[in-house]
């Protein structure tokens, strides 16, 4: 629970940081939470590979990370409530543009972050050929 609090301590910050560098007019698309969530998407694809796949196991780094600093840093809660007011203001299809490219774009980054762990790491193997005589 420290482990998650200490992060969450540090993401909520992060995230409210973030959020005041992008500023959005009333009834536009959100690219404050949209930009927060999808690069917390990225970063917790890079987070995963390395935890779960380069490094020894740590018994507090994957929830002070994963589940403390980037749960409080990404928010579904603002997402729903953003979605919603756009729908409630009459704006459906940018309400439907970015609930559907928050989904896709999220997976997209994820991926990508997992990629690039993985493209870092892994050497391409060399193949001995039989030399013959």
């Amino acid at each position: 629970m420290a482990a998650i609090a200490a992060g969450g301590a540090l993401g909520a910050p992060a995230r409210y940081g973030l959020a005041q560098l992008i500023h959005v007019p009333k009834d536009h698309f959100p690219w404050a939470t949209f930009w927060t969530n999808i690069s917390g998407s990225f970063v917790l694809g890079l987070v995963l590979a390395l935890v779960l796949e380069r490094f020894p196991p740590m018994r507090y780094l994957r929830p002070f990370l994963a589940t403390g600093f980037l749960g409080a840093y990404t928010t579904y809660s603002t997402f729903a409530v953003e979605t919603d007011l756009l729908l409630r203001h009459g704006h459906a299809a940018t309400a439907f543009l970015y609930a559907g490219g928050s989904l896709v774009a999220g997976f997209v980054a994820v991926w990508l972050g997992i990629w690039a762990v993985r493209s870092v790491w892994e050497r391409p193997q060399h193949h001995e050929t039989g030399g013959g005589a």
